[in-house]
């Protein structure tokens, strides 16, 4: 039989060897198989979780092709980007909303705006759909006491920040993406401490990669001085996660539940101007007193609840009755991966909807979604005014020629876009028909629409409206406006590299 004509390896000492290597490069390629059978089961299995999301099908097939196309590598890109965190809370708003004092305050201006729908409708007209998304979407309040003030830049926003540190009685409840450990950085530490040492409750959440520079050695004397100093979800390696991941990217800061301040400053000596300083920072911050200061001071106790775990006990002091005498509307929305809904991307897109003569944009990163993108083109063909202001140079190439790569549709279109060359323009502002505004801290892009916790302040004003077309129109000195005959004339080089900036554009 053949069986017996087979040598038997321990008698023949010339075959062991080559059958022992043979026997090694089968059990390695056996273990390879088993390995990427394995990882094509799993990437299998995820895929079949995308598609059961039932979102955008485009977005679909691109992130089950990156799955497939490219091994390991698919899958650190979805899980880092992909996934919709909506759907995954990162925490509830429950506990902080269904506090006794939250819950009596919103009912309360519920029920007032509710018994002055009408007037208020009239009023606003089709703006009121614009009220209506972020109530439905958020349960935005809109409030109507209010007065405001505008601050530009960092000359006058930290002036009007330290002034209000300066007069706090009760608490001081600041959030910041990024504080830096520098001149501005200090005097307000120092300020704080101050406060707390005079004993002023002090409540301080930073972004751990927005203020990667923050070292012990600062925040140390803060703690000591008792002040509640917490990171926002710390990681390990912050210089390799500032893009790869969703950020707490708002600045708030809120004074004895009666002031309260949100924008586009941050906490850093780059936006005082000072020339030793760099270049020239163009920002708008805005200053609130009244009831809409409520609706920032939940989202501060929400977001503290999350960083420390657990929330202050909810007092009254914190939600105070503000005597103001004037009449605006505003309403504060916050969005990010705990809301259900995108609820500033749906009321910006709303409110460009509704336009009916002109609609101003400010913003220091234009990579829209299709929505927002298709909205504004919109509005252009219908004959409606859209103007956007964009930095002639951004903090970061990649996005400054992911940016570009919109312009020539934009223009197509009607739309009127413009560079600011006096400096680096990190304004987050819009105008629509001199009768609906925002400003706050989202930019227009993916990040700020899906994945960074944000928060704005839209304000049915038209003074608040006419000021800022106003600043708008100052900035426009300081700007070049882009033609779509110039536009073409780019050189090639240039224009691939917009293209590939594009493809990673969502990562930005």
């Amino acid at each position: 039989m053949l069986f017996f004509n087979i040598p038997r390896i321990s008698e023949n000492p010339c075959i062991l060897p080559a059958f022992g290597l043979k026997t090694r490069y089968l059990s390695a390629m056996t273990w390879d198989s088993l390995l990427v059978l394995g990882y094509y089961l799993f990437v299998t299995t995820v895929a079949i979780g995308i598609l059961m999301e039932n979102r955008n099908p485009m977005k679909t097939m691109g992130f089950i092709m990156v799955l497939y196309l490219i091994p390991i590598g698919g899958l650190i890109i979805y899980f880092l980007f992909g996934q919709n965190h909506r759907k995954r809370k990162l925490f509830s708003r429950k506990g902080i909303r269904d506090n006794e004092h939250i819950r009596t305050w919103e009912l309360e201006n519920i029920s007032q705006v509710k018994s002055a729908e009408e007037v208020t409708k009239h009023f606003l007209q089709d703006k009121w759909k614009v009220v209506n998304s972020l109530f439905n979407s958020d349960r935005a309040v809109l409030t109507t006491q209010n007065t405001w003030r505008l601050l530009r830049n960092g000359e006058e926003t930290f002036g009007a920040l330290l002034e209000a540190i300066e007069q706090a009685e009760h608490h001081i409840h600041i959030e910041y993406y990024i504080v830096e450990d520098d001149g501005v950085g200090r005097q307000f530490r120092d300020a704080l401490i101050e406060k707390a040492k005079s004993g002023v409750e002090v409540r301080f959440i930073y972004d751990d990669v927005g203020s990667m520079s923050l070292k012990r050695r600062f925040l140390r004397p803060m703690r000591e001085a008792g002040i509640e100093v917490k990171p926002f979800m710390p990681v390990l390696f912050p210089l390799l996660t500032s893009r790869a991941n969703y950020r707490d990217h708002r600045k708030v800061v809120i004074v004895d539940g009666k002031v309260g301040f949100t924008g586009g400053v941050n906490l850093s000596s780059r936006y005082t101007n000072v020339k030793s300083e760099g270049r020239y920072w163009r920002d708008t911050h805005l200053r609130l007193e009244g009831d809409a200061v409520k609706s920032l001071q939940m989202h501060f106790l929400l977001m503290w609840r999350f960083v420390n775990e657990s929330a202050p006990q909810v007092s009254p002091d914190y939600f105070p009755d503000i005597e103001v005498d004037e009449i605006t509307l505003v309403q504060v929305a916050a969005s990010g991966p705990d809301s259900d809904w995108a609820n500033i991307l749906s009321a910006i897109f709303t409110a460009i909807n509704t336009a009916q003569r002109e609609i101003l944009i400010t913003t220091p990163y234009f990579i829209p979604n299709d929505e927002i993108l298709f909205a504004l083109q919109t509005a252009a063909l219908s004959g409606i005014q859209v103007k956007i202001i964009l930095p002639k140079k951004s903090d970061s190439r990649l996005v400054q020629a992911a940016m570009m790569s919109y312009v020539k549709e934009m223009l197509e279109a009607g739309v009127k876009v413009y560079l600011y060359e006096k400096g680096f323009i990190h304004a987050k502002t819009m105008v629509v028909d001199e009768s609906l505004c925002t400003v706050g801290t989202s930019n227009m892009d993916y990040r700020s629409f899906d994945i960074n916790f944000e928060i704005n302040a839209f304000v049915y004003d038209n003074e608040m409206a006419k000021a800022l077309k106003s600043d708008f129109k100052k900035d426009l000195e300081s700007c070049s406006e882009i033609t779509l005959e110039r536009w073409d004339k780019r050189v090639l080089r240039r224009r691939v590299s917009e293209s590939f900036a594009r493809l990673v554009a969502p990562l930005l």
